[in-house]
């Protein structure tokens, strides 16, 4: 099997020395060529063909944004989103035109180089399509309100998500409507200091009130809870936000199965959790739980997902009720719910 091939993009020569230290302490990987803004890294990946790109998004001359969109609708290829904290809200929008995934410009030391190692290696695998972008708002999005039987607590929806969730997420919350009852849970693996620039993109595309989950908070009926990556969380019995403390040896964060199998245990067969696209198998575990519960479990399909990875063990452990293309799960727990 060959070396991964890497194209670096950035217009820090620090940054792309640094990156390129990390990735030639692996054998199996082969840094091909640099580029210094979007312009050169549109023609280098034509000319040298990478396996994999990694992109800064603030650059000169072209930045990161158009040159992930001219690359994923000519040449795609897979393309890791490397960039600061302070620029999350804006990489977000890399992964609405096609980037696989996002995170911090790595550190120099032994745990934080095997780690962007390892994502290098993984997703340098994927087989991705020509991705033409199509922005949603939420003011475009026409959406027939349903009308809905219950109270706003006495039922809750899970969500678990990985790599290729930031897109899945915003294509599920977009078509959600604004009054939608029940109070929905995220746990997806990000890196750390990221959430909060993805709970801000999604909120320009859907009409849901989305926020990070704080410590002790109540859940409310029509409010997201996405998960901070710096803490797990679980629902606890009275029905609140708990932080579960991160362990170093951690390999998810957040814990997608923290999440479901505690609400498998408050909810019951109340619970409605969903399996989304990811590498590894966080989630099915809990997920299990929720079926064994009673409650109803939804997975995306392989042909939607961009890495079908951990909702496929979900799937082949038998715990699923509906198998769903992405744009598909936001209209079944409409239908779930009335």
């Amino acid at each position: 099997m060959g070396k991964t091939r890497v194209l670096i993009v950035d217009d820090s020569a620090f940054a792309r020395e640094m990156i390129a230290a990390i990735l030639s302490t692996d054998s199996d990987i082969h840094i091909i060529g640099e580029a210094t803004n979007g312009k050169e890294a549109v023609e280098s990946v034509k000319e040298k063909k990478p396996d994999i790109v990694t992109m800064d998004i603030e650059m000169p001359v072209m930045d990161g944004l158009e040159a992930i969109e001219h690359i994923m609708s000519s040449t795609p290829v897979p393309i890791l989103v490397v960039t600061t904290r302070g620029d999350a809200h804006t990489a977000y929008a890399a992964i609405s035109k096609g980037a696989l995934d996002l995170v911090q410009k790595p550190d120099v030391n032994l745990e934080g180089a095997r780690e962007f190692i390892d994502k290098i290696k993984l997703l340098s695998k994927i087989r991705v399509i020509t991705h033409i972008s199509v922005k949603r708002t939420a003011k475009e999005m026409e959406i027939q309100k349903p009308v809905f039987s219950g109270k706003a607590d006495d039922r809750i929806i899970a969500i678990a998500s990985s790599t290729g969730g930031p897109e899945a997420l915003s294509i599920i919350f977009s078509r959600l409507p604004e009054k939608f009852p029940f109070p929905i849970v995220v746990a997806q693996h990000m890196s750390d200091g990221f959430v909060p620039g993805m709970v801000e993109w999604l909120k320009n595309i859907s009409r849901l009130n989305i926020k990070v989950a704080s410590k002790d908070e109540a859940l409310s009926g029509g409010v997201v809870y996405v998960s901070p990556s710096e803490n797990h969380i679980e629902i606890n019995e009275t029905k609140r936000i708990s932080f579960v403390e991160r362990h170093p040896k951690d390999i998810y964060r957040p814990s997608c199965d923290v999440l479901l199998s505690s609400v498998a245990r408050i909810y019951g067969k109340k619970a409605l959790g969903v399996i989304l696209t990811g590498m590894g198998s966080d989630g099915a575990a809990g997920m299990k739980k929720i079926k064994d519960t009673g409650g109803i479990t939804i997975a995306q399909d392989e042909k939607t997902s961009v890495v079908f990875g951990m909702n496929k063990v979900a799937i082949d452990s038998g715990c699923i009720d509906k198998i769903l293309q992405v744009d598909e799960i936001s209209d079944k727990l409409v239908q779930l719910i009335k």
